[in-house]
């Protein structure tokens, strides 16, 4: 799960002008990351699926990112809601706090859970939910390579 407010703001490139336009840039370059099959977390053979939550005024990218094709018809889905399936990326708009959807999406999904963010709180109520936690560092280092 990625903080996108907490990585945007990790990066000083103008996303404060427009912050939709931010996470729909970092959307893309993380579908690029997931597309490309390569195994970034360690322990995990392929591929991760992502879940990227807005909040603010970054929600409004929600309208302008294409949404995760369902499965076929023959093919069990891969991912729940909320959940993303290897190599896809998904997004999730908070109602409120992005903070907080963070967390109860930890609470809720199976599995392992990593969340990428640098917030102390967050790091502190992700971990104590389940989650392992990453940096915007790690995320981006690997968005660069």
């Amino acid at each position: 799960m990625v903080d996108v407010a907490n990585v945007m703001g990790s990066r000083p490139d103008g996303w404060w002008r427009d912050r939709a336009g931010a996470a729909v840039r970092l959307h893309a370059e993380i579908a690029r990351l997931a597309a490309s099959g390569r195994a970034v977390l360690p322990d995990v053979p392929g591929p991760p699926g992502f879940v990227l939550v807005l909040e603010g005024a970054a929600r409004a990218a929600a309208a302008r990112i294409p949404p995760v094709p369902p499965a076929a018809p023959d093919e069990p889905a891969e991912a729940g809601p909320g959940e993303a399936g290897p190599g896809e990326v998904r997004v999730v708009e908070a109602r409120g706090s992005g903070d907080d959807a963070i967390v109860d999406l930890v609470r809720a999904l199976p599995g392992r859970r990593v969340v990428v963010t640098a917030d102390r709180e967050l790091r502190a109520r992700s971990a104590a939910a389940g989650a392992e936690i990453l940096g915007p560092g790690w995320l981006l280092g690997l968005l660069r390579d």
